[in-house]
């Protein structure tokens, strides 16, 4: 018997991402929310919760962007549970992933390093 590669879990976790980012657009547009994005689903193995992960375009927003759609979690499960061939739509709770963050410190710093760096090479 061939083993699987995916577990159901990474399976509705990648349909829910793709869905609950819709739903994240539409939200943007018609509540009129800091735009934001959805990087990426947890799924728990009993199938009961979903942390879902999201980005804001201005990381100052981050808070207040958590918060919103927090408050449209519920009105987002309704949609998921019209649009979904699930028993039970997970609960949502949205998290902010600073990830993106990260990474655009790291390249600021490296930035930094390399033009600090590269004076340095002229002298000698």
């Amino acid at each position: 018997m061939p083993s699987r590669d995916f577990k159901r879990t990474d399976r509705v976790g990648a349909e829910l991402r793709r869905e609950i980012g819709l739903l994240v657009h539409a939200a943007v547009r018609d509540h009129g929310l800091p735009s934001c994005s959805v990087s990426d689903v947890e799924v728990s193995r009993d199938l009961d919760f979903a942390a879902v992960w999201v980005t804001a375009l201005l990381p100052g927003q981050s808070a207040a962007v958590v918060k919103a759609l927090n408050t449209l979690a519920g009105e987002f499960r309704r949609a998921l549970s019209r649009s979904m061939r699930l028993r039970r739509v997970p609960e949502l709770r949205f998290k902010y992933d600073d990830s993106v963050d990260k990474g655009e410190r790291i390249d600021a710093l490296l930035r930094d390093a390399g033009e600090a760096a590269a004076p340095a090479d002229d002298e000698s």
